[in-house]
């Protein structure tokens, strides 16, 4: 396969893994964790007014998502590149952490959460999802 070709597809696919991998894992959050007594996270509007119920623990599942999401993607992103292998695991890590940029500034979890999962589930998941992805180099 053409390696432009194959550099592009690890993109979409890094990127479209890693987001079912994160949607698999915030689907969980509620079945495993029980949600707060009248939270509503059906639609972002409830998910906002309901945020200042939440306690540490309604925390693991989106902090879970967030980094096994990034992990996963940035793996994927290294096996398929052609070339780069780390740079394209980078690229899906920066692209979740716009992402995650985006939820700290729309939703009002606590400084905590927000500090720790800008901090540790992106740039690092995609460093270690491309070591492990790129093999030994």
């Amino acid at each position: 396969m053409n390696p432009i070709l194959r550099n592009i597809l690890a993109i979409i696919a890094g990127l479209v893994i890693g987001s079912a991998v994160n949607m698999f894992f915030i689907s969980l959050n509620g079945s495993v964790i029980a949600l707060p007594e009248g939270a509503d996270v059906s639609t972002m509007e409830g998910l906002k007014e309901s945020m200042s119920l939440f306690e540490p623990k309604h925390f693991i599942f989106p902090f879970l998502a967030h980094a096994i999401g990034t992990l996963v993607g940035a793996y994927i992103a290294a096996k398929i590149a052609a070339t780069r292998k780390m740079l394209f695991a980078m690229i899906i890590g920066v692209s979740f952490l716009i992402g995650g940029i985006i939820n700290v500034i729309n939703l009002p979890a606590p400084a905590w959460f927000c500090t720790l999962d800008l901090v540790v589930a992106y740039i690092p998941m995609a460093w270690a999802g491309g070591k492990l992805g790129a093999g030994k180099s």
